[in-house]
C-alpha cells in the first residue's frame, strides 16, 4: 500500500496506536497508588529516599533508552522497537507479586522503564509519522490522552482492589493481561511507518547537509544549541520532576493524614485523568495559538495545584489540587512534544524527540531523589514546597526564553 500522510488517510492504524498506548499507560497506572504504600506497609521502609528508589530506577532507565530507542527506530524501524518494549513488560507484574525484597521492585521498574521508553516512544513517533506536519498537536494530544487516561483509571482500579483485598497480589494480576495483549497487538496488527517519513522528507526543505547529523550534534542542538529547545527540555524535565515527587510522596502524605487507600486511589486518579482528557483539547489548541503560552502557563498552574495540596490538608482540597496539576500538565505535555517536532527535520526528528524525552524522563529520577532526600532531612511537606517552587521557576524560564514556534 502506498504511504499517504494525514489523519483521515491513516485513521485505522492511527486509532490502533491510540488504543495501544492506553495499554502502555495502564502498565504505569498499576503502580501509582499502591507501590509507595507497599514499601512502607509491607516492606517496612521508613526512609522516603529508599521508598522512592523504584521511581529513580524507572526514570533513569526510561531516560537513557528514550535516546537509544528513538535513534534505533530511524535505522531499524519503529515496529521492532515497539515489540521489544512489550517483551520487557512481561516480567514486571510477576516481579512485584513475588518480590521478597525491595530490590525486586527496583528491578521491576528498570524493566518497566525499558517498556515505557520503547513502547510509548514508538507510539508517539509513529503517530507523528502518519499525520504529517499539519496535525502534530492533535496527534500528540490524542496519544497522551489515551496513555494518561489509562494511567488514571488504573490508579483508581488498583486503589479500589487494594482497599478490598490488600496491596498484593490482586492489583497486579491486571498487569499480566495488559502486557500479553500489548505484545500480541504489536506483533500482529501494527504496521511500520518509515515509508511515511520518506514521503514527508521528500517534500520537506533539504537539510543543510546531505547526511543526517550525528547523535552528538542532535543532542547538543536539542539540549543547549537552540534557546527554544533548551526551554522545552528544561520544562519537560521539571514537569516530570514534580510528577516523580507526587508519584512517590503524595500517597505517603495522604496516608499520614489518615486517608484510606481507596480515597488515595481517587486522588491519585484525578491527576492523570484530568491530564489525559484535556490533552484532546490542548494538543490541537497549540496548533492554533502556538506553543509558548500554553507551556509557560501550564507550569504555573501545576505549581498552584502542588501548593494547594500541601497548604490545605483536606480531601476536597487534594482533589482540587490534583485537577489543577492535571490541567497544567495537559497544557504542557503534548505541546512540548509538538514544539520539539516543529524544529526538527523529518530525517532526524525521531532522534531529537528522543533527546527531549531523555531530559524529560530524567526528571522522574531527579524528582524522586530530590524529594526523598528533602523529606528525610526535613519533612514531606518541605519537599512538596521545594518542588512547587521549582515548577513555578521553570514556567518563568520558559516564558522568558522560548520563541514561538509554528508547524
Amino acid at each position: 500500500m502506498t504511504a499517504q500522510l494525514g489523519l483521515r488517510e491513516n485513521l485505522p492504524q492511527f486509532a490502533l496506536l491510540v488504543g495501544l498506548n492506553a495499554f502502555v499507560g495502564a502498565m504505569v497506572g498499576l503502580e501509582r497508588t499502591v507501590l509507595p504504600l507497599l514499601g512502607e506497609q509491607e516492606f517496612g521502609l521508613t526512609s522516603k529516599t529508599a521508598i522512592t528508589s523504584f521511581i529513580v530506577s524507572f526514570g533513569v532507565t526510561k531516560a537513557l533508552l528514550n535516546l537509544v530507542a528513538a535513534r534505533l527506530s530511524d535505522r531499524v524501524g519503529r515496529k521492532p522497537i515497539l515489540v521489544v518494549g512489550w517483551l520487557f513488560a512481561l516480567p514486571v507484574p510477576f516481579l512485584i507479586i513475588f518480590a521478597p525484597a525491595w530490590w525486586w521492585i527496583d528491578l521491576a521498574n528498570v524493566l518497566l522503564g525499558a517498556n515505557q521508553a520503547m513502547a510509548w516512544s514508538m507510539t508517539v513517533i509513529m503517530k507523528v509519522d502518519l499525520v504529517g506536519p499539519r496535525r502534530r498537536g492533535l496527534a500528540l494530544g490524542l496519544n497522551e490522552f489515551a496513555g494518561y487516561v489509562a494511567v488514571g483509571l488504573m490508579s483508581w482500579i488498583t486503589g479500589f482492589i487494594a482497599g478490598l483485598w490488600g496491596l498484593r497480589p490482586y492489583p497486579f494480576y491486571l498487569g499480566i493481561g495488559i502486557a500479553v495483549v500489548g505484545l500480541v497487538v504489536s506483533v500482529l496488527a501494527v504496521r511500520e511507518t518509515r515509508g511515511h517519513v520518506a514521503l514527508e522528507s521528500s517534500a520537506a526543505p533539504a537539510p543543510s547537509t546531505s547526511e543526517t547529523p550525528r547523535l552528538g550534534r542532535i543532542f547538543y542542538v536539542t539540549s543547549l544549541g537552540n534557546v527554544s529547545l533548551f526551554a522545552a527540555c528544561q520544562a519537560g524535565l521539571v514537569n516530570n520532576l514534580n510528577d516523580g515527587m507526587s508519584w512517590g510522596l503524595f500517597p505517603l502524605f495522604f496516608a499520614a493524614h489518615g486517608l484510606p487507600v481507596e480515597q488515595i486511589g481517587v486522588v491519585k486518579a484525578a491527576y492523570p485523568l484530568t491530564w489525559g482528557w484535556l490533552q484532546v483539547a490542548t494538543g490541537p489548541l497549540s496548533d492554533r495559538i502556538g506553543r509558548r503560552g500554553l507551556i509557560a502557563g501550564g507550569m504555573v498552574v501545576q505549581a498552584i495545584g502542588i501548593w494547594l495540596t500541601v497548604l490545605v490538608p483536606e480531601y476536597s482540597a487534594w482533589l482540587v489540587g490534583a485537577v489543577l496539576q492535571g490541567t497544567g500538565t495537559a497544557m504542557v505535555y503534548p505541546t512540548l512534544l509538538a514544539a520539539i517536532a516543529d524544529h526538527a527535520h523529518p530525517l532526524w526528528r525521531a532522534s531529537s524527540l528522543g533527546v527531549y524525552r531523555f531530559w524529560r524522563d530524567l526528571g522522574y529520577a531527579i524528582g524522586a531523589l530530590l524529594s526523598g532526600v528533602i523529606a528525610d532531612a526535613l519533612s514531606v511537606g518541605a519537599a512538596i514546597h521545594v518542588v512547587a517552587a521549582i515548577t513555578l521557576a521553570s514556567g518563568l524560564v520558559t516564558l522568558a526564553m522560548m520563541r514561538e514556534s509554528r508547524p
